[in-house]
C-alpha cells in the first residue's frame, strides 16, 4: 500500500481528530518528509486534509471518504474480500449479478457513492442519492438450498443492525423481513437475489445488497418516502463513517457466514423484531388486505401470524405492515398470544 494511502486510512481512523506528522511517520515506519509528500499528494487528488501547528493533521469534517483503503484500514487482516468502489452506477445488485454471471469469486464485495436506478423488493425503487447513505452488495456462492436461502437475509439484517448500532450509538430493530428501523422510521433496506442451478437445486450464487441512510439527502426525501424513511444520525457523522460501517458490516456478516449457524442469529433476529406481538396487515400478492396477529420467527426465519379464525399461517415471503394497537378488533383470547 502506497504511503499516501496508508496516511489517508490513519486519518480516516481517527474520526476528524488531529495526528501529528510525527506519530503518522511512527505509525507508518517512515519519515516525517513521506508523511508530508503523502499529505502534499491527497490535496492534489482533492482529498480535504487539514493542518493546523503543532497539532498535525486532520480529515475536514466534510469529508466522508468512501474508499478501499478506507474500507480495509477499518476490516480485519483476516477478512480477505475483493472490495471495489465506484462513483456511481445503476445499482450496485444488478452489476455484481452481472459480474457473478462472468465468474466473479465469492466475497466480492461492490460500493457505490451513488445509485442512478437502486431497487428494493418487488422492484421498488431505492432512493440513493450521493453523499447521504451507504450502498453495498456482497457476492456469495454458498451451499444452500433455495429454502435455506432465506437465512442470509436474516443474517444480514443481524449483521447490520449490529453494525449500524456500533457506529451510531442508535438502537435499531428490524422489520420483518429485511428492513432495520430506528425509532419509527426505516435507515437501511436489505435485498438478497439468487441464481439457482437447475441441476442441484441449489444456489449457484447470492448477491447480498444493503441500503442505509446516514443522513437527511439535502432537498428532503422524495414525497413517496416522507414519514416512511429516516437518517442514522440526526447530524453529520464524523469523517469516514461509511467506510466504517461497511467495514463493520463484513466484519459482522462474515463472521456469521463462516459459521453459518442459526443459533448464532436466529434468537437476535427475533429480539429485535418490531412486528411480533402486535397486530399487523398482511399484504399478499392477489389478495385483499387481511388482518392478523404476528406471533413469531421460525427456524427458517419466516413470520408465523394468527389469524381471525385462530388458524396460523406461516410467510416467507409478502408485505406485512403493523397496525395502531387500539384499531385491534381481535381480543387477545381469541388469538392466544
Amino acid at each position: 500500500m502506497a504511503v499516501k494511502d496508508q496516511v489517508l486510512a490513519v486519518l480516516a481512523l481517527a474520526e476528524g481528530q488531529f495526528v501529528s506528522g510525527q506519530e503518522l511517520a511512527r505509525q507508518l515506519g517512515v519519515s516525517r518528509a513521506a508523511v508530508w509528500k503523502a499529505i502534499q499528494a491527497l490535496r492534489a487528488e482533492g482529498c480535504p486534509i487539514d493542518a493546523v501547528t503543532n497539532r498535525g493533521y486532520a480529515l475536514s469534517r466534510e469529508a466522508d471518504l468512501l474508499t478501499e483503503t478506507a474500507i480495509r484500514a477499518a476490516s480485519p487482516a483476516d477478512l480477505p474480500l475483493n472490495i471495489q468502489v465506484e462513483d456511481r452506477l445503476p445499482g450496485t445488485n444488478a452489476e455484481l449479478r452481472r459480474r457473478a454471471e462472468q465468474g466473479a469469486p465469492e466475497g466480492t464485495v461492490l460500493v457505490a457513492r451513488s445509485q442512478t436506478a437502486g431497487r428494493g423488493r418487488s422492484g421498488r425503487e431505492f432512493f440513493s442519492p450521493e453523499g447521504s447513505g451507504l450502498y453495498l452488495s456482497v457476492l456469495l456462492r454458498p451451499k444452500l438450498t433455495a429454502a435455506q436461502s432465506t437465512l442470509l437475509t436474516a443474517m444480514a439484517a443481524v449483521a447490520a443492525a449490529r453494525a449500524a448500532e456500533a457506529i451510531s450509538g442508535q438502537e435499531i430493530r428490524i422489520k420483518w423481513v429485511n428492513d432495520l428501523w430506528r425509532g419509527e422510521k426505516k435507515v437501511c433496506g436489505i435485498l438478497t437475489e439468487a441464481a439457482l442451478d437447475l441441476e442441484s437445486g441449489g444456489l449457484q450464487y447470492a448477491v447480498l445488497g444493503l441500503g442505509v441512510n446516514l443522513t437527511e439527502p439535502e432537498g428532503g426525501w422524495p414525497p413517496s418516502l416522507q414519514g416512511i424513511a429516516g437518517p442514522l444520525f440526526d447530524a453529520p457523522p464524523p469523517p469516514g463513517t461509511r467506510a466504517r460501517l461497511a467495514a463493520a458490516f463484513l466484519q459482522q456478516f462474515f463472521a456469521l457466514y463462516r459459521a453459518f449457524d442459526p443459533a448464532d442469529f436466529l434468537p437476535e433476529y427475533r429480539r429485535r423484531q418490531l412486528l411480533l406481538g402486535r397486530p399487523v396487515e398482511l399484504l399478499l400478492p392477489g389478495r385483499p388486505p387481511q388482518p392478523a396477529w404476528a406471533v413469531d420467527i421460525d427456524r427458517q426465519a419466516r413470520l408465523v401470524v394468527r389469524l381471525p379464525d385462530g388458524s396460523t399461517q406461516t410467510l416467507s415471503a409478502g408485505e406485512v405492515r403493523a397496525r395502531p394497537l387500539e384499531e385491534e378488533k381481535i381480543k387477545e383470547n381469541e388469538v392466544d398470544l
